[in-house]
């Protein structure tokens, strides 16, 4: 499975049989998202940086929110969360997807804006692969972000919806996620490589570089 980050919360998720886009984005943001292809497309909220899917080519099954689904034999799960720490009235719902794939689990948590509770831990379950925001002022911080890899142990976390050279909106950089996670210096790379056979054996912490 090879894993490329598009820029913002979008990533490619490219398996043997199936190709996942999460939370495409508009024009406008700074970063191009270009037309990859894809077989399912999963949006976590409506709002315009995350559910723009005419920029997704192919034919694909577009998913918008809680619920069980089973497409090319992959399995995903959405479980309702809150976009903000108020139950959603400030920003509304957001959905957070789990993917079953190449015996691989991975996580999105999209917009996610408060903490996990103990019975969304439960609900999100043992995790491979977790993608989080970490960028603050609209999703939670790193901080938070940082306690959220502690209480999930995923073999790897991958920080996602952070300021960047490109992006033209402000949010805070992946530092300070880096920082609360003891890691003193940032190391990029182009994609992740990942199979049952290689995940690490406890948390690492990937960056990836913007890829268009």
């Amino acid at each position: 499975m090879d894993i490329t980050w598009l820029g913002y919360s979008c990533f490619r998720i490219k398996g043997k049989e199936v190709t996942v886009i999460t939370d495409p984005y508009p024009p406008g943001l700074g970063y191009s998202l270009g037309r990859p292809q894809a077989n399912i497309v999963t949006v976590s909220h409506f709002h315009p940086g995350h559910s723009y899917t005419q920029a997704v080519s192919g034919e694909y099954k577009v998913i918008k929110g809680p619920g069980e689904y089973e497409i090319k034999e992959t399995f995903i799960t959405g479980i309702a969360t809150w976009h903000d720490a108020d139950q959603g009235q400030k920003l509304g719902k957001n959905t957070i997807y789990l993917f079953e794939m190449d015996s691989i689990t991975l996580c999105h948590l999209g917009d996610l804006g408060h903490q996990l509770s103990s019975e969304l831990i439960e609900d999100v379950g043992d995790i491979d692969v977790l993608f989080l925001p970490v960028g603050g002022i609209s999703t939670i911080g790193g901080s938070t972000a940082a306690e959220i890899v502690r209480r999930l142990t995923p073999k790897v976390a991958i920080p996602m919806h952070y300021k960047t050279a490109t992006l033209k909106k402000d949010l805070e950089p992946v530092d300070k996620f880096l920082k609360e996670m003891g890691i003193k210096e940032k190391v990029s790379q182009p994609k992740l490589s990942v199979s049952r056979s290689n995940l690490p054996a406890s948390t690492q912490v990937i960056v990836l570089e913007y890829t268009r």
